[in-house]
């Protein structure tokens, strides 16, 4: 290790350059509660990389814009028509 380094030609700022944006994707900062992030954390994991947390976080969030996910009271419905054809069928 030297005793004295010269920083009169350095220069403040990125040491690597940013690689350029997605087209169609845009950097936010976003907080989410840990027990999602783990839940999602978890899925990626066990699939071996194929596919990151983020990237499925994105997927739940499209699927629930567009309408894909069950709309709870579709959900109650058919919990309650199955409980009710299993208690008829007893």
């Amino acid at each position: 290790m030297k005793d004295t380094y010269d920083f009169s030609k350095g220069r403040r700022g990125r040491v690597v350059v940013e690689p350029p944006p997605e087209p169609g994707k845009v950097r936010i900062t976003i907080r989410l509660d840990e027990d999602l992030v783990d839940y999602f954390g978890a899925i990626a994991d066990r699939s071996g990389g194929k596919v990151g947390y983020q990237t499925l976080i994105n997927s739940a969030l499209r699927e629930y814009v567009e309408g894909k996910t069950p709309k709870w009271e579709e959900t109650l419905r058919r919990i309650i028509r199955e409980e009710v054809s299993r208690n008829s069928a007893a």
